[in-house]
This record gives structure tokens, C-alpha cells and sequence, in this order.
């Protein structure tokens, strides 16, 4: 893993001394930067899988991997605490944090919410650019073989679709909630048929939104979440009961 390029602290100008009170605690950039590109590294491999539930993150381990010192890992392991994908246990340290079935579907439940709000205030201003930037993402999703590119191509769909909302904070709480449980989903995804059946979806929703038809957009990108969250909460309930744990 490459070394991450450590930002420079510059001294601010006189202009902005003015503004700032005296005596004000500045952040360290450089900490800042190294501690985000730790959580940003760790982030993808939990939510790829490559990282699998109750795995033991060692600050220790992590910080001669990354080569920095204990800080900037042991702040970016508390920012994937309160994302909901680092849990602390007492007398272990740091752990990937694992979801049972019922946590998964109140998730599912809200994404439903959020996703459906979002379609209905995009699909009424959906620019032509952003329609065929789901268009491309949905044939790209359907022939991917890698299950690790399922993430991406899933949240570029609908992230295409959602953006001429205008809603940047719905946005980054609809992505929080992919990132909580997409390595759950792409489980699901890579050993059952459920694939045709998530595209044939894909498809309606794009033509609801093609039709600009805002109401017919959210019902069908609700339902979509939501039968989806049924299928993933069914097969993680009938692997776990037979003891299985599909963690990535």
C-alpha cells in the first residue's frame, strides 16, 4: 500500500489572522489528511469485503502498515464507529462491525424512504446527460462479472438518477446507508438469481424517469429497495441459522 502524501500546514496569511480570534485551536492539516486517506482505505475494504465482519482492526498493525503513527489511525477508526462499519469492544480494540437481519432491514426500510424522496424530487428536472449516465451504469452493471464492481456501478445508477434533486445532504445519507450494507448485498448477489431480477428494475425505473413522471419514479424505486432488503435479510437468516456467516 503506498505511503500517503502528508499536506503541508501553511501558515495563514494576514488577511485571514484578522478574521480568526485570537488564540484559536487550528486543526493539523497534516494529521487531518492522513487521518481521512486511513478511514477512506478502510472504508473500501469493509464495504468491498475485503475487510469481513469481526475482523480485529490492531492500531498498532494498521499504523505500520500505513506508516503513520497511532493518532491519525485511532481518529479514523472513530469515524467509522459512528459510520456504523468499525464497532469497539472492551478487552478487543476495534472490530468490523457486524449487522444482524433486523438491523440490516431498519436500515433497508429507511433507505427505502430517502431513495424514494429523492426520485420524486429529481425525476420531474432529470437532465438528458444524467439519464444516460444511468442508462450506461445499468448495462455496465449488467455485465460485470467482478462482484467487486457491483458497489460502484450500483451507486453511479442511482446517484445519476438522484442528483438533479438538488439534495446534497439526502445525498450523502443515502450513500452512508449504501456503504453500511452493500457488503451484505453483493453476497446476495453473487450466489443467488436475483441479478435479472434487480436489472429488470433497474430498467422500469430508469423509463418512469425518462417519462419525468415523478410519483411513478419514487413507488417503483421504493419498492426496489425494499425487495431487495426482504431478499438480503432472507438469505443472511436462513445462512446464519445454519451456521454460515456470508460477511463479505
Amino acid at each position: 500500500m503506498p505511503k500517503p502524501v502528508e499536506s503541508l500546514a501553511l501558515a495563514p496569511d494576514a488577511a485571514s489572522e484578522a478574521l480568526l480570534p485570537a488564540g484559536l485551536a487550528l486543526p493539523d492539516a497534516a494529521r487531518r489528511s492522513t487521518s481521512d486517506f486511513v478511514a477512506e482505505t478502510l472504508r473500501e475494504a469493509i464495504v468491498s469485503g475485503q475487510l469481513a465482519s469481526g475482523a480485529l482492526l490492531k492500531q498498532d498493525e494498521l499504523a505500520e502498515r500505513f506508516r503513520v503513527s497511532k493518532i491519525p489511525v485511532r481518529e479514523a477508526l472513530k469515524r467509522l464507529e459512528a459510520e456504523g462499519l468499525v464497532s469497539f469492544i472492551r478487552n478487543k480494540g476495534a472490530l468490523v462491525a457486524s449487522m444482524s437481519p433486523s438491523e440490516i432491514w431498519e436500515y433497508v426500510e429507511i433507505r427505502a424512504m430517502l431513495e424514494a424522496r429523492a426520485a420524486e424530487l429529481s425525476a420531474p428536472h432529470i437532465s438528458d446527460a444524467n439519464l444516460q449516465a444511468a442508462r450506461e451504469a445499468v448495462q455496465a452493471f449488467g455485465s460485470e462479472r467482478n462482484p467487486a464492481r457491483w458497489a460502484e456501478l450500483n451507486w453511479r445508477l442511482h446517484s445519476a438518477l438522484y442528483i438533479d434533486a438538488q439534495r446534497p445532504v439526502l445525498m450523502a445519507e443515502i450513500r452512508s446507508l449504501y456503504d453500511k450494507v452493500e457488503r451484505y448485498v453483493r453476497a446476495l448477489l453473487a450466489v443467488t438469481p436475483e441479478l435479472p431480477k434487480t436489472q429488470r428494475e433497474h430498467h422500469a425505473i430508469i423509463e418512469a424517469f425518462a417519462a419525468r413522471d415523478a410519483e411513478k419514479a419514487a413507488t417503483l424505486t421504493r419498492a426496489h429497495v425494499l425487495d431487495g432488503g426482504a431478499s438480503l435479510v432472507k438469505y443472511l437468516s436462513e445462512h446464519r441459522a445454519d451456521g454460515r456467516n456470508p460477511s463479505h
